[in-house]
């Protein structure tokens, strides 16, 4: 098997194989957590406004989102694992809109299957994809906006690797490196309510869930759903 590490949306594009889009920081920590709460599955898209559009269809019962880190208007939650621990979501289906996450899945068109990754679902994310047996999986760090590289998401994508290939990272490295991340210091900033310092604890919980979370292509739509546990 062959693992290729790539970053951002310009390798998202590029992706091939067995793809794994990651986003620490926060869809994809937020999206296990809806997952665990009960949530059915989720519709992702790229943009704002089509997630507005799909649920005034009534596609999907649920819009979860941000723009730089705040909840849009017309959305129900916003793209916060914290916020979304308490949620009644289960049952639902909700449909997610963010900066780097779902716009990265959406990007990822050469893709053969696409997985979301995040800690928290890192090592049933690596069982899942190992018992499909691929010649080559692809692991996009995010980043910031899908533009810039982020911490927490290149070492997620280490992490995913080393798993791969059978070694066990000492947690506390991994988490060393991420704590002291330029994009971890906005959780810690009183100016930024928009991010709770939950939302970091909450993301670096690393192997919390059994479960992994896979992308399949439904009547157009990119439906996430969980896979195992």
């Amino acid at each position: 098997m062959e693992i290729m590490l790539g970053s951002l949306v310009r390798d998202a594009k590029e992706a091939e194989g067995t793809v794994i889009i990651i986003d620490v920081f926060r869809a994809f920590t937020t999206a296990a957590i809806a997952f665990d709460r009960g949530a059915d599955h989720i519709v992702l898209v790229a943009e704002i406004e089509e997630a507005l559009a799909l649920k005034s269809k009534g596609v999907g019962d649920l819009l979860m989102g941000e723009v730089d880190g705040t909840r849009p208007d017309g959305f129900d939650y916003g793209n916060s694992p914290y916020e979304i621990s308490t949620a009644d979501v289960a049952g639902k289906t909700i449909v997610q809109s963010t900066r780097a996450g779902t716009v990265g899945v959406a990007a990822a068109t050469k893709a053969e299957s696409i997985f979301l990754g995040s800690f928290v679902v890192a090592q049933a994310t690596v069982n899942a994809i190992k018992e499909g047996t691929p010649d080559l999986v692809s692991i996009i760090a995010m980043g910031d906006r899908g533009i810039y590289r982020s911490d927490e998401d290149e070492q997620c994508g280490l992490y995913l690797r080393n798993l791969m290939e059978g070694r066990m990272p000492a947690k506390e490295s991994v988490l060393n490196v991420v704590m002291d991340g330029g994009q971890t210091q906005k959780f810690f900033d009183p100016a930024q309510s928009q991010y709770h310092p939950e939302d970091v604890e909450l993301a670096l919980q690393l192997n919390r869930y059994p479960f992994a979370m896979k992308i399949s292509r439904e009547d157009g739509l990119l439906v996430a759903r969980k896979v195992g546990g």
